[in-house]
């Protein structure tokens, strides 16, 4: 049973008719599997960041989101950066597909799932009363909502107040000469920067961050030779091996070399190590590695230049309601004082959030405090060992409950694009068909 119907969950059903597994049951509460919000709440104007060549959704066809552009008709090539609302037709017309090749081995499911008893099985819950059985289960819930940030909280009217950037609301009731705060400087918030312009707010938008740091962009890349050997599992490496080697090759470069290398580093680093990149290099490995079309990125100068974007460095510290509007203390990176923003609209872009114990989700919170789950060392997702099985809080593994996905990232960290959940998810669907033997990969 797969437990969410997101890229995640998906392509882990996809992979397991595929691999001709073991028959499964995928849990969905939107009413379309095979999207999530990904590529099913994106707006059109929303790209992917990944040229098209390399979003195949299977490690074993390459070519194989290509050769689906070119049946559309070519409107797209290899080196595009392709709508994510395509990118949703994509992944459920797979779906569809593998379903209709193998008929009645895999059922869709709509509901919430609120809960899962494991007792030699796994039994879920969904919100309407409804049990689902089955040998195993699958979490692939994704990305789950931004934290707070410091000073708001869900007693604020959420017409000044949106939590959730991606709820439908976020961009409703603006007029002309209204101020929208954006808290957050990353993807998100660039991806509502676009939405708010397309959808003709013509008001000003200030965006903050602790750092106010921007993801830079896509754009050509000299030939090189990259690294065959994986680098020191070190912050400091990271740090000043990464600038040598851009200084060398280009930074684009520099970074992409190291992305068959990334878990590796990451499996080997201890937790100081780790917390210590979290803390002080993430920022700057964010925007390097996880970046904008061409296309995406002007349109973010053209709107920093013509005055109706502004950027800055700054950490909020409280909100309150006043006079109609939101009124918003933020303290600029090396400023002394305080400011106070009077905004229509502050709108929650500070990414998605990892920590269990924050987490408001109803199911992870049950299986939590059932023992089921814990959260990772670094309180960044679910404990989870190197073939996705679940770590409950006394310190056994789960043979009946697995994970993947962005939660998993405290094992794995980079697995939150295309490139790494495929992966994942092949490797645990053949180990469920018992599909490794066959290539090897158990001996």
């Amino acid at each position: 049973m797969i437990v969410g119907g997101g890229f995640s969950g998906a392509l882990q059903a996809i992979n397991l008719l595929r691999h001709e597994g073991p028959r499964a049951t995928l849990i969905e509460r939107r009413p379309r599997a095979g999207e999530g919000l990904a590529y099913g709440d994106a707006a059109p104007e929303h790209l992917l960041n990944v040229r098209a060549k390399g979003m195949n959704a299977n490690p074993d066809d390459p070519e194989g989101f290509v050769r689906w552009l070119a049946a559309r008709g070519g409107e797209y090539s290899a080196d595009c950066f392709v709508p994510r609302l395509v990118y949703g037709e994509y992944l459920r017309e797979l779906l569809a597909e593998e379903m209709a090749r193998q008929p009645g081995r895999l059922t869709l499911v709509r509901g919430d799932a609120v809960g899962i008893e494991l007792n030699g099985g796994a039994k879920v819950a969904l919100e309407d009363g409804r049990m689902v059985a089955a040998d195993l289960a699958i979490l692939a819930i994704g990305n789950l909502p931004p934290h707070h940030p410091p000073g708001f909280g869900d007693a604020l009217d959420p017409d000044l107040y949106v939590a959730d950037p991606w709820a439908s609301e976020a961009t409703l009731g603006l007029n002309p000469d209204d101020r929208v705060l954006i808290i957050g400087t990353g993807l998100t918030m660039v991806d509502m920067a676009l939405r708010l312009e397309s959808e003709g707010f013509a008001g000003r938008m200030i965006a903050v961050s602790r750092r106010g740091l921007l993801p830079h962009r896509h754009g050509p890349q000299q030939p090189f030779t990259p690294i065959d050997e994986r680098p020191q599992a070190c912050a400091s490496w990271l740090l000043h091996g990464v600038r040598q080697r851009a200084a060398e090759v280009g930074w684009r470069n520099a970074v992409d070399e190291l992305r068959r290398f990334t878990q590796q580093l990451w499996r080997a680093a201890d937790h100081p190590t780790r917390a210590r990149f979290l803390r002080h290099l993430r920022p700057w490995w964010d925007i390097h590695r996880h970046r904008l079309s061409s296309e995406v990125a002007d349109r973010l100068v053209g709107l920093m230049e013509a005055g109706r974007l502004e950027v800055f460095p700054a950490a909020t510290r409280w909100a309150r309601s006043k006079d109609g509007r939101l009124a918003v203390a933020i303290k600029r990176r090396g400023a002394r004082n305080e400011d106070e923003l009077l905004v229509r609209r502050a709108i929650n872009c500070t990414g998605p959030q990892g920590n269990l114990a924050a987490s408001q989700d109803r199911l992870l919170r049950q299986l939590a405090a059932a023992g089921a789950i814990r959260p990772d060392p670094l309180h960044i997702g679910i404990d989870v060992d190197a073939q996705s099985r679940t770590i409950a809080a006394n310190g056994r593994r789960n043979e009946n409950l697995y994970a993947i996905g962005p939660m998993t990232r405290g094992e794995a960290w980079e697995i939150v694009a295309v490139p790494d959940i495929r992966q994942q998810v092949w490797a645990l669907a053949r180990r469920l068909s018992n599909a490794h033997w066959i290539g090897g990969e158990g001996l």
